[in-house]
């Protein structure tokens, strides 16, 4: 029987899913967390095997031991993962320490992890990507912004979602900048006028999909985050082949093998003569872990199918036969706390009752990108979709 440890399996909460379709296909599916066991979900208690309980999964010493017991038990580990960005080095670690092979290793983060070292292999893909520097000192700065023009936007090279993403206008906006942050870990990009278009897949051990889809954010989630603004993004109805030809491409640029990948490109929306012509789908970041948050659920509802379920018979088997169903858009609303909404909660639920598939508060861990109320509503058309969002997110 294979081994698989799930790397706090407790977060995002709907992770459980993977874990019991893993269990389903026959893995013996061990969990590491800091979360006491008494108070995980019950279908997580039920998905799991065995659970080993640290005091901080901070502390690398503490989940090293837990990984070594399960070894000891159970023999040896043939997956290690967490499908979360933010463990996605340690995962790394754990396995190249503990020779497990099926994933990525500490060697392969500067290419994945990297913003600056994500832009060759785009390029081996045939991808157009953004003019960048690392951010040294004002000059060198300067030098670059004489090349590119402002704005630019800076934000970590090794870093998670829009956190510490910042868009400069001027050289007062430069220097206040350079003032205030680690400007060692800062990489800076020409300015990309462009939405934001995902190719989600689960690729197999060959480097194969077995499941894509994608989705749209129409609007900056640097902005979103820094203006503290409502949040939005849908799941496309039918993936667009540009779409799906520089997904592939990427994939196979980055090597990637039997792993739940969301790959983010611009879509330019106007023409850009360093980038290309309005339409063009351009590179942005690759992220080896699923879409966050409530997103695989919203592929589901999108494609009337299970990528839980598709993730784990990737894992236990290299193929799947669950199929897709019909397909429609799956829009998120993120509303933000404070603000004054045309149709209230209540209002907004009645308009929508048949379309609606998920409710719920925000996770705070997840609060500043995906604002506090969600609502998760499919629809057959896209006209459909504008107007729920014209009504879930206007305001007075």
């Amino acid at each position: 029987m294979k081994n698989f440890i799930f790397i706090s399996p407790n977060f995002p909460t709907n992770y459980w899913q993977f874990c019991r379709h893993l269990k389903d296909n026959g893995l013996n599916v061990l969990g590491i967390g800091d979360q006491p066991y008494n108070t995980l979900l019950p279908e997580l208690k039920s998905s799991l095997n065995e659970y080993y309980k640290v005091n901080s999964m901070e502390n690398y010493d503490e989940v090293y031991r837990a990984v070594a017991f399960f070894i000891a038990k159970y023999g040896r580990i043939d997956w290690l993962e967490s499908n979360n960005e933010y463990w996605l080095e340690r995962d790394a670690m754990l396995r190249t320490d503990f020779h497990i092979t099926s994933g990525f290793q500490v060697e392969d983060m500067p290419r994945i992890k990297y913003k600056s070292g994500m832009k060759a292999y785009y390029q081996q893909a045939g991808i157009p990507t953004a003019r960048y520097h690392l951010v040294d000192d004002f000059a060198g700065c300067r030098a670059f912004i004489d090349t590119v023009g402002y704005p630019v936007i800076v934000k970590p090279d090794n870093g998670v979602g829009a956190s510490h993403t910042y868009k400069l206008d001027s050289d007062d906006e430069l220097r206040a900048f350079l003032r205030e942050k680690d400007v060692g870990a800062f990489i800076m990009e020409e300015f990309i006028h462009a939405e934001v278009n995902s190719y989600d897949a689960i690729i197999d051990s060959h480097g194969e999909p077995i499941f894509e889809t994608g989705n749209v954010t129409p609007f900056s989630i640097m902005d979103i985050v820094n203006n503290d603004d409502n949040s939005i993004y849908y799941i496309v109805k039918e993936l667009p082949e540009d779409t799906r030809r520089a997904g592939r491409a990427a994939v196979k640029a980055f090597g990637v093998k039997s792993r739940f990948v969301h790959f983010e490109f611009f879509r330019l929306t106007q023409d850009q003569p360093s980038m290309g012509r309005k339409g063009d789908v351009v590179a942005l970041e690759v992220n080896m872990r699923p879409c966050g948050g409530f997103s695989p659920d919203m592929m589901n509802f999108a494609n009337a199918t299970d990528v839980y379920k598709i993730y784990a018979d990737m894992i236990a088997f290299d193929s799947t036969l669950k199929a897709c169903g019909e397909h429609r858009y799956c829009a998120y609303a993120g509303r933000r706390d404070g603000k004054h909404f045309r149709l209230s909660h209540d209002a907004l639920m009645a308009k929508y009752a048949d379309q609606m598939h998920m409710v719920s508060r925000v996770p705070e861990a997840l609060a500043g990108a995906m604002g506090n109320q969600m609502y998760v509503a499919v629809f057959p058309t896209k006209e459909e979709l504008d107007a729920f969002y014209a009504d879930a997110c206007g305001q007075w």
